[in-house]
């Protein structure tokens, strides 16, 4: 099976090492198409399903979504813009939410995306901590990931 046959059968992010790899063995310029960099914006773009503001680092989808989760939201792929990097590459902006009920009291310092319906926790950041109160509720603003292009 020649490499571009398999690139075609393989995930966006596996497919994107494997090329990234193969050129730099090859000693070739190092270059990725847009597309490539948005397969992987994509997975996060079309599968995240809610946000949730955690006390601490979530590594698992149970983390993420209950373990150290006080508060989250409903999200949808309109939540999500992918647009050319600030420095260079690719980047997905993700829209502000507003009044999301916190459940658990504790101070957030983590963002998680998940796919609830394939229970995979999709993408973690951090950000300013912030005090939460069960029965409140919190304003999570715009912020945004980028993958760069490779150098």
């Amino acid at each position: 099976m020649t490499l571009l046959a398999f690139l075609a059968f393989t995930s966006p992010w596996i497919a994107a090492a494997i090329l990234s790899l193969s050129l730099l063995l090859l000693g070739m310029a190092k270059s990725v198409h847009d597309d490539v960099l948005d397969g992987a914006l994509n997975i996060v773009k079309n599968n995240c399903t809610r946000m949730t503001l955690c006390n601490a680092e979530p590594t698992t989808y149970t983390e993420g979504n209950a373990t150290f989760a006080l508060a989250d939201v409903t999200m949808a792929s309109g939540d999500f813009t992918a647009a050319n990097g600030d420095t260079n590459g690719r980047k997905l902006t993700v829209a502000a939410k507003n009044a999301v009920p916190v459940d658990t009291s504790g101070t957030s310092t983590h963002v998680a995306l998940l796919d609830v319906t394939n229970s995979k926790l999709l993408y973690v950041t951090t950000h300013t901590s912030q005090a939460l109160t069960s029965g409140n509720t919190a304003n999570i603003g715009s912020w945004k990931f980028e993958i760069a292009d490779p150098t």
